[in-house]
């Protein structure tokens, strides 16, 4: 049963002029883990109500036997307001670890699409961000963008996996044309990026739109190369390819919702946007983007 492919979409921070992610100074890196228990042969928890993330109401009391680190039973224990069904409780064994959850709920780690370690300029060591996702019960985080470098986020990536930093999962994408001197400019050029980041370990690419021959290449060599895709459709790339035009082209996910009202245009490519519009005014950015909806297909 996959409990823990549950999946939410946060939205992530975006300033309104991108920075050059080569030149961030890297946040400073997370230590050895040096608190908490486990891992545990099995882990048993006792009679919570489980949310599965399937869609499916909550139900309980139940015993979810974890073992190996992978959900292995949930086991119905008795209905609300009645005592415990001991005779139908899995039993624990010599080494398993029990937590009594009676009155508390169970849900799957949630996934955050879109977020960010940041860098130093920020204030805060990773350390810090790791376990503040974790404490909000965020359990797997894609890096779109992986701006303290990849091997950086490879390093943690690796250590979260062998359980030696306090951490989520962690998945490293690279933002497009990332470690280039100049930017890409042909489609033979970014196929060539693509394989340099692909070999290097990335598990995908972030895109913000671009040209659309540069971007349908870079999306077709990801998927021959088993990367993943995301994109933040900017608002200064969207009238060359919205939504729809990449996922035909082949993307795996969209990041926010920008270019999606563009999708859904009908008498237009270019947005309505007030005459003394400036995308580097976050208030126009921002407030003009929802407004976007009022200028699609009905019913808006």
């Amino acid at each position: 049963m996959l409990f823990l492919a549950f999946g939410f979409l946060f939205v992530g921070d975006a300033s309104a002029q991108e920075q050059d992610i080569t030149s961030i100074e890297p946040v400073p890196k997370a230590p050895p883990r040096a608190e908490g228990e486990g891992p545990f042969p099995r882990l048993i928890l006792r009679g919570a109500t489980l949310i599965d993330g399937t869609g499916a109401p909550p139900v309980g009391p139940v015993d979810i036997v974890v073992e190996g680190n992978r959900i292995r039973s949930v086991q119905s224990v008795g209905y609300p307001g009645v005592g415990i069904d001991a005779a139908a409780r899995p039993k624990a064994e010599a080494g398993d670890k029990e937590l009594n959850l009676e009155g508390m709920y169970v849900l799957p780690g949630f996934i955050d699409m879109t977020g960010h370690v940041g860098g130093a300029p920020q204030g805060t060591p990773a350390e810090y961000v790791f376990k503040l996702w974790m404490g909000h019960g965020i359990t797997t985080v894609r890096d779109p963008g992986s701006m303290n470098g990849i091997e950086w986020m490879k390093e943690h990536r690796a250590k979260s996996e062998k359980n030696e930093i306090t951490a989520p999962r962690l998945a490293a994408y690279v933002a497009f044309g990332q470690g280039t001197e100049t930017a890409i400019s042909t489609p033979e050029e970014a196929r060539a990026w693509v394989r340099e980041i692909a070999a290097a370990g990335a598990d995908g690419i972030k895109f913000l739109g671009d040209r659309p021959d540069v971007m349908e290449a870079a999306l077709d060599e990801a998927k021959k190369q088993n990367l993943r895709t995301a994109c933040h459709h900017s608002q200064l790339n969207v009238a060359w390819n919205n939504v729809l035009d990449s996922a035909r082209w082949g993307l795996t996910s969209m990041e926010h919702w920008y270019g999606l009202p563009e999708a859904l245009f009908t008498d237009r490519t270019v947005q309505n946007y007030p005459l003394d519009y400036n995308y580097n005014n976050e208030q126009d950015r921002f407030g003009n983007a929802g407004r976007l909806w009022a200028q699609t297909a009905p019913p808006n």
